[in-house]
């Protein structure tokens, strides 16, 4: 018999019989706003907001403001396909060198004849800067400087004489356009000028009729054309609008809204006319007011903003400016690196500032969710390494797509923390890659399918770029990781058979036709080949294999689900057990190539043999030999040092359920790679950072990537796997489990309280606590609750 709902406070096992539910409520907390009490003082510091197709930097000076601007498809370069003409007649004399063990006599003919052309591929660029200049606001005081990601609005407000003034600022996903609103608590009191301009050459600027300035031109010479269009709305007062920019005197409050095109349809099409799709948003405006544009963009936001809260507690320091407590967590972290040199374990981290400042860890993970809503939207371009925020014409690494982890990382987020329709444009992106892989594939190997090496850019480019380490041809497989997921999370039949099945088959065959056996152990084996990003150039290394057999492994799943191609599939299992398995090395490690001569304590950034722990799931407990030496190469690499890697390891180290180096992790991320604006540092800002910390608090609150091996119709749901000890006491609500779940969780005295799983479509799981257990089968829609005695003890 089903209870009611007003009976589900109990407990799990004899635990806590009440508990505060902290975020189970529907009021925002009051801890999801970035502040400041001062502009933003360079680039890096201003606040992001977007749409997923245009980004702005907000940097909320008061005289003399900067708003930079961003959209997606506005890149160097053109239609293009990078294949080195002969590159095919190549291959066999690399391979045969690679199996003699003569790398250094191979890579020069990679180098000189096997590399993409050119040897590098485009780079994201900067659009243009909206300029708001106020004389006379240069003595204002009581100033904030604000991003709210409930409402995803930046808002700067501040004080000149006896008038108060308010700046907001956001990017509307339903209206496409960046809108910028000013206005004081006094009539008449707005007067300021504003104008837009461009990096790019040859940008011209003019007025078009008596309320909108637009901007024009083009990326280098034959690149792609562009033009913004800036309409301005006053409430009162005077508008002037000519070529040079826009003047306002006396008004009392105006609305300016900014809409941004490219001449880019496609990657093989450069045929739009940007100014006609600036003047087609605009016009579907209309005479909309700015309280609607702002409801509507709100809404939109919240609807997937608001599914999920997490809240670990606050401290004073909660109600610090943003850049103070930063700041407070950097020097803590020095001063206790100085007194006794940081060692893996707990007491190394027990002081530094995260412990005492938990809100801030909840809200850099809602900050990344943020990122992801607003830089990867349906019908956008995917998130680049710089997310959609980008100032510079030539950005670090092209601000491009690099798939051997960053552009999967910045997806981390997405199915786990309900976030699964900011997915999408990384499929968009998988379609186009299928088209010119598979061009790559005929081309520079003679072979089925399709093919991505390390890199990919808006022209969708991949062949092998830069040297040695882009023969990496294992990018496809990585990305099929992410199409079986979504499957795995919401069960949709029709998106595996439509979009999932056909490029996971594609990318398989592939490797069928690239495996060749290794002359030494018979194995099957990628070659030429890399462990990203570690020389030398090889064959077979361990990366290569799990992402293959992954792959493999999903294709043969997922035909059997469909009922197809029973032929192929005999033959993708007969290449799958051919593969090289999971190898211990004499130090007891994981072996990262198929030839064992890993160096002890390697500290490098990349976590590539350890893709079957994270991501993937190649190596579990299932087999506790490959499963310990994972954990012994784990312990090798030691901490992060770019961004990105301090956020690798955080799943990583949840994965073997130590929650405490996963947050120290975590802790010196936010110490030594973090901007004030809550940016990643990979050094230069690069966002996978941010998305891969948020993916990997999730990770240490809910696991769901095994299945009982008593029933692989199942699926294994486990709770609070690697807590932290520095989170005692908290709740999350709303994170998404594969098989088609969602759970909430609150815990005390580091303990379950509480645990509710709602079922979308029905079937069953096995709920893990520690070591208690319950089987569940659930109908569509049906909500449980655990409560005492739940769970048994397991076997």
């Amino acid at each position: 018999m089903k209870r009611s709902q007003a009976s589900r406070a109990s407990m799990i096992g004899g635990l806590l019989l009440a508990v505060p539910l902290l975020c189970f409520a529907d009021e925002p907390s009051r801890d999801l706003r970035l502040w400041y009490s001062e502009p933003a003082k360079q680039w890096e510091t201003a606040l992001p907001i977007g749409c997923g197709r245009l980004g702005a930097m907000v940097f909320g000076n008061v005289a003399d403001d900067r708003i930079q601007f961003n959209e997606d498809t506005l890149w160097t370069g053109k239609p293009h396909d990078y294949v080195r003409a002969g590159a095919r007649g190549h291959l066999d004399e690399i391979r045969r060198l690679l199996f003699e063990g003569k790398d250094k006599e191979a890579a020069p003919i990679v180098r000189g004849s096997f590399l993409s052309d050119p040897i590098h591929q485009e780079a994201f660029q900067p659009f243009g800067d909206l300029h708001i200049r106020t004389p006379g606001h240069e003595g204002a005081v009581d100033y904030r400087r604000e991003l709210d990601l409930d409402s995803a609005v930046a808002r700067v407000t501040y004080r000149v004489g006896d008038v108060t003034y308010r700046r907001e600022v956001f990017a509307s996903y339903p209206d496409q356009v960046i809108v910028v609103r000013i206005e004081a608590d006094r009539k008449g009191a707005v007067s300021f000028q504003a104008n837009t301009t461009s990096p790019h050459e040859a940008v011209q600027s003019r007025a078009i009729g008596i309320d909108t300035l637009a901007m024009s031109g083009h990326v280098r010479n034959d690149g792609l054309r562009f033009e913004s269009r800036l309409r301005v709305f006053n409430a009162g007062g005077r508008c002037l609008v000519d070529d040079s920019g826009v003047s306002i005197e006396g008004a009392d409050a105006v609305t300016m809204v900014l809409s941004a095109a490219t001449s880019f349809k496609t990657f093989e099409d450069v045929t739009a006319d940007p100014a006609a799709r600036c003047e087609a948003t605009l016009a579907r405006l209309g005479s909309k007011s700015y309280e609607s544009l702002r409801a509507d963009h709100v809404a939109d936001h919240r609807k997937l903003f608001r599914r999920v809260t997490l809240d670990l507690g606050r401290d004073e320091r909660a109600d610090w400016p943003i850049d103070r407590r930063v700041d407070r967590i950097s020097k803590d972290y020095n001063a206790l690196t100085a007194s006794s040199p940081a060692s893996r374990g707990t007491e190394s981290g027990a002081s530094i500032g995260l412990r005492v400042d938990p809100a801030l860890a909840a809200l850099y993970f809602q900050f990344g969710r943020y990122l992801l809503i607003a830089s990867s939207r349906l019908g956008s371009q995917p998130a680049n390494l710089q997310g959609v925020w980008n100032e510079l014409l030539d950005p670090p690494w092209g601000s491009k797509y690099t798939t051997n982890i960053n552009v999967e990382m910045n997806y981390w987020p997405a199915e786990a923390t309900n976030l699964s329709e900011c997915h999408e444009p990384l499929f968009d992106m998988i379609d186009d890659l299928i088209v010119s892989g598979s061009r790559t594939a005929r081309e520079q190997y003679g072979m089925r399918g399709w093919v991505v090496h390390h890199n990919t850019d808006l022209w969708r480019g991949t062949a092998p770029i830069n040297n040695i380490d882009g023969v990496w041809p294992t990018g496809g497989a990585w990305l099929c990781h992410h199409l079986w997921d979504r499957y795995l999370y919401t069960g949709d039949r029709e998106f595996l058979a439509r979009r999932a099945y056909p490029a996971m088959k594609g990318a398989s065959l592939f490797f069928v036709d690239y495996l060749v056996p290794d002359p030494r152990t018979g194995w099957l084996v990628t070659n030429p080949s890399i462990s990203p990003e570690q020389d030398p150039l090889c064959y077979g290394p361990t990366m290569d294999a799990q992402l293959i057999r992954s792959l493999l492994s999903y294709t043969i799943e997922a035909a059997g689900l469909l009922g197809v191609d029973s032929d192929l599939m005999a033959k993708l299992a007969d290449v799958r057990r051919r593969l090289p398995p999971n190898q211990v090395g004499r130090h007891g490690q994981l072996q990262e190539w198929i030839v064992d001569m890993d160096k002890p304590n390697d500290k490098h950034r990349h976590m590539s043999p350890l893709w079957g722990l994270f991501p993937g799931w190649d190596l579990t407990p299932a087999d506790l030999k490959s499963f310990d030496a994972a954990k012994v190469l784990l312990g090798w690499r030691g901490d992060g040092n770019t961004g990105w890697s301090f956020a690798w390891r955080i799943p990583l180290w949840a994965r073997v359920h130590d929650g405490d180096f996963a947050f120290r992790q975590l802790e010196i991320q936010l110490a030594r790679r973090t901007f004030p604006s809550l940016l990643d540092k990979c050094g230069p800002f690069q966002v996978d950072g941010n998305f891969g910390a948020t993916g990997g608090v999730a990770e240490l609150l809910l696991q769901s990537h095994l299945r009982p091996t008593d029933d692989p119709d199942s699926r294994e749901i486990e709770l609070l796997p690697a807590l932290p000890l520095a989170w005692p006491k908290g709740a999350v609500t709303g994170l998404r489990a594969r098989g088609g779940f969602e759970v909430d969780l609150a815990w005390n005295g580091g303990v379950l309280a509480r645990a509710v799983v709602r079922s979308d479509r029905g079937g069953k799981c096995r709920i893990r606590y520690r070591d208690q257990v319950l089987d569940l089968t659930t109908q569509p829609g049906e909500v449980r609750t655990l409560e005492a005695g739940a769970l048994s003890k397991s076997p």
